[in-house]
């Protein structure tokens, strides 16, 4: 068959389907010539990540696919209910970026806590001149150990995030449909393991407790934060988004930025991505990256292999 790899493969899963008669084909192609490229070549399966997005007017003129791959957790980027009636198999790869997405999230936290994002902007800027206004500034940073972390979506991710934050020292409080408690097991290097309790609560509750936030839902319908839930949150909170930028009012971000009640955002999703607002590019108190939550040489590979795995099984 005919593969398109539009957002890449690693060279592993490459051999992989050339290994079993497959062509796998790498080119880059923009969105707005996507499905004439399909229609060209005669592509039958369709591999992405999160950049390309698998609309309606694309499969419908597209006859020749019979599989779409996803590597990665959501399908949001895809019609599924189209490509369903179609009867193009779809696949994804829920596990294998999760790690991933985790470590970004707190990597994130720990940045907008000791002002790292900031300090990497302005050192190389005043660094030699400035040294110890600088080093003034950068020494009120938070110590994690000991907060509360509020994670709102507890899911695979929402989970691992909590591992980690455990692992921190931090008290975890989950959002849930029903008060409860639900243990998380950290796993160590060494094969032993942790069962520790993390309490779930309705997110009204939840926000006015916690210190710090970190978002892992999949695509919403409407905001799930917004004036009215910051209003509900602990002065000088700080807030994670590594999920979809389409969860948080921007604008109201921005504001609550400004007058302080929210002392720092890390985000990796915008609403307008590939262009995010300006405004968050330039905020001295927004820790930054491209979406890249689920992409490291590790995530990668698993995903790459996770779906050709599947894709392989299907057509087998």
């Amino acid at each position: 068959m005919k593969i398109l790899a539009n957002d890449g493969l690693s060279a592993n899963a490459i051999s992989k389907l050339t290994e079993n008669g497959h062509e796998v084909l790498t080119t880059k192609v923009a969105q707005e010539q996507l499905a004439n490229y399909i229609q060209k070549n005669e592509i039958e399966i369709l591999i992405v990540r999160s950049a390309t997005k698998v609309t309606q007017e694309i499969i419908q003129a597209c006859p020749t696919l019979k599989c779409i791959g996803r590597a990665g957790i959501g399908l949001d980027n895809i019609d599924l209910a189209t490509a369903q009636s179609k009867g193009i198999a779809v696949f994804n790869t829920p596990d294998a970026s999760v790690n991933a997405v985790a470590e970004l999230a707190i990597g994130h936290l720990i940045a907008g806590a000791r002002y790292l994002h900031d300090a990497n902007r302005n050192m190389p800027l005043d660094g030699d001149t400035q040294f110890n206004q600088l080093k003034k500034v950068y020494s009120n940073g938070l110590e994690l150990k000991d907060k509360k972390l509020g994670i709102i979506g507890f899911g695979k991710t929402g989970k691992a995030v909590a591992q980690k934050a455990l692992a921190l020292g931090m008290e975890v409080l989950a959002t849930g449909k029903e008060k409860g408690i639900e243990n998380v097991t950290l796993s160590f290097f060494n094969h032993q393991t942790l069962t520790l309790p993390v309490t779930l609560l309705p997110m009204e509750e939840l926000l006015p407790q916690v210190d710090f936030i970190s978002i892992h839902v999949p695509a919403q319908n409407e905001y799930l934060l917004t004036q009215k839930e910051f209003e509900l949150m602990k002065h000088g909170v700080g807030i994670i988004n590594t999920s979809r930028g389409e969860v948080i009012n921007e604008v109201d971000l921005i504001n609550y930025l400004e007058n302080k009640k929210i002392s720092f955002a890390g985000l990796d999703v915008f609403q307008d991505e590939p262009t995010p607002a300006v405004q968050l590019l330039m905020h001295p108190d927004i820790s930054l990256s491209p979406h890249i939550g689920g992409a490291t040489v590790e995530s990668i590979e698993r995903c790459s292999m996770e779906l050709v795995e599947r894709i392989l099984n299907h057509f087998n």
